[in-house]
């Protein structure tokens, strides 16, 4: 008897699911299904989409002009382009692994990451000490700094109005990626 692969009559009918329609498998990476699952129970407005940003790992090719601009005095500029440039050779590093999420609240401000900005954060970076990193701190998504001091890891902000988060016995934590660069609008 053959093995594997399609066999008649196996699996359930097509549209006998719960909502009586065909079905599509979907794979999520398996650092991330407990998360996805926690939102989908939560029933959040928030889609994954607006958790992972939308990547588009297409070339877009601007201008650069090789000319330096003084944030001073005002100096002659050149007439010309020199080359041009992809902003996603630039701010992306892993396409495979880099999503980008947009930033709330401004516990983070020192480190020039404002309220609105948008996020790039590679998950196959290693969150090492002082990083910038998004995380899961029970259940909720948020952006800090994180430090590693005699065994206890601290979740820092760079703003001294909020106090630093001590990872204590019966906290989860979960570090989703390292923060890489931050696109703020002016």
């Amino acid at each position: 008897m053959p093995r594997g692969g399609k066999r008649s009559g196996s699996g359930r009918p097509a549209g006998s699911g719960k909502f009586g329609e065909p079905t599509r498998a979907v794979r999520w990476p398996v650092s991330l299904i407990e998360q996805i699952e926690q939102m989908q129970a939560r029933s959040q407005e928030s889609t994954v989409a607006e958790v992972f940003g939308s990547l588009q790992t297409s070339e877009v090719a601007l201008p650069l002009y090789m000319v330096a601009v003084s944030a001073g005095s005002p100096s002659p500029a050149e007439d010309y382009i020199e080359n041009q440039i992809d902003l996603n050779l630039h701010l992306i590093k892993n396409p495979a692994a880099t999503f980008l999420v947009k930033a709330t609240g401004d516990s983070m401000l020192g480190a020039g990451i404002h309220s609105g900005d948008v996020l790039v954060v590679d998950r196959s970076l290693e969150p090492t000490q002082n990083k910038i990193v998004i995380a899961v701190l029970n259940g909720e998504l948020t952006v800090k700094r994180i430090r590693y001091e005699r065994k206890q890891v601290y979740l820092m902000p760079e703003n001294p109005a909020y106090p630093a988060i001590a990872m204590h016995e019966g906290m989860e934590l979960q570090v989703w990626g390292v923060v890489t660069n931050v696109i703020h609008p002016v």
